[in-house]
């Protein structure tokens, strides 16, 4: 990149509140601190155990290395800590000329307030500006959600979740995987569905939170489908603690590539989530319509939960500063009662009925009857 050897071949970068510069030996502690983070330990393969003896060679044989070659650039991110002064925040690394990849890690301290959004935009707008690369991809394991966070704000294009596309410690990882093209604005492509927190209530006063999906709710979403009744209609959810996890992690892909808006429903008083509802189908045949899904916990049942989350989900998609949706559909089950009349009391009114379309528990078909619903 430079005749002028490291450090001083870095070039600082600034956006007035996040700074890219050059590491330094007072960045160990922090750099330490990073690197043994939970999160870090299980998103990153940052090796175990990590501690300034290994920061300090990681500074010398990578970080010192790839700038000397020109096999890759990486900055330290400063911002200015809750004292006022200067702290180290984490890094932000492209790697291999021509066709890059890019990675990134992030100190605690300064999680929640937008750092890596910034830092990652003008660590690409530089290696873009100084012909470094033309292209830069992205790659995180399946459910980090923070990388895809970034990802999104930044403007990559979203491609796809591909099977074992990272080995680290030793196996093989489901990753998403996006990438970042010279021209391309470095903003949201299309908005996050579903990050609207809604409130509702049912008939008898309880009230209700319709939020953003979480891990935190993966057991009692677990206990939702693999309940019996749950498993009679609904024979595609998952049934144990992994496979919800993994259903958690693609509600998130689609509604950060705009493909469905799914929202966890929880009791406001102690946010125990109580089932799930969805707009699913947003950029289909029709990228005007939507169609509507919902799973509630056993322990919900009959308390006028689902009719409660039903309105709030259908106002709100149905609403231009909503999901600005033209027309949902839903289909429920011939002898799902209680489905049909959630549905019919939300105002969708019956299309038609599918002979044997819907494959049951049992392993039999039901009929499946259409609704649908018009702005």
């Amino acid at each position: 990149m430079s005749d002028t050897a490291w450090p001083l071949s870095v070039p600082v970068l600034t956006d007035g509140v996040v700074t890219l510069r050059a590491h330094t030996p007072a960045d160990l502690a922090a750099m330490v601190e990073t690197a043994t983070d939970p999160e870090m330990v299980r998103w990153t393969a940052v090796p175990s155990p990590y501690g300034p003896n290994e920061a300090s060679r990681f500074l010398a044989d990578v970080v010192q290395a790839g700038w000397d070659a020109g096999t890759h650039l990486m900055w330290a991110i400063e911002v200015t800590g809750d004292d006022g002064e200067p702290q180290f925040a984490g890094d932000v690394v492209i790697r291999t000329r021509g066709v890059s990849t890019i990675g990134f890690s992030l100190h605690p301290a300064a999680r929640g307030r937008g750092v890596m959004t910034a830092a990652v935009r003008l660590a690409v707008m530089e290696a873009f500006s100084n012909g470094y690369t033309e292209a830069v991809h992205w790659q995180a394991h399946v459910g980090n959600l923070p990388s895809l966070r970034v990802a999104h704000a930044c403007g990559f294009r979203l491609v796809a979740e591909v099977p074992s596309l990272l080995f680290e410690k030793g196996r093989a990882i489901d990753g998403w995987h996006g990438v970042l093209l010279y021209g391309d604005l470095m903003f949201p492509r299309q908005p996050w569905r579903g990050d609207a927190v809604l409130t509702t209530r049912t008939r008898s006063g309880r009230e209700l939170v319709l939020r953003a999906p979480t891990g935190h709710d993966v057991p009692r979403l677990r206990e939702t489908f693999d309940d019996a009744e749950t498993r009679h209609w609904l024979v595609d959810k998952p049934r144990d603690v992994p496979r919800t996890r993994t259903a958690v992690a693609r509600w998130w892909w689609r509604a950060a590539t705009g493909h469905a808006a799914t929202w966890v429903v929880a009791d406001t008083a102690t946010d125990e989530a109580l089932g799930e509802i969805c707009v699913m189908d947003l950029q289909g045949l029709d990228p005007t319509s939507g169609e509507v899904g919902y799973a509630v916990h056993p322990d919900a049942r009959g308390q006028g939960v689902v009719s409660a989350a039903l309105t709030a989900v259908v106002e709100h998609a149905l609403d231009p500063d909503g999901l600005d949706r033209r027309r949902l559909t839903a289909a429920a089950a011939d002898g799902n009662a209680a489905s049909l009349a959630a549905l019919r009391g939300a105002g969708f009114t019956p299309t038609g009925r599918q002979t044997a379309a819907e494959p049951l528990g049992d392993d039999t078909f039901a009929d499946l009857h259409e609704l649908e619903l018009l702005r």
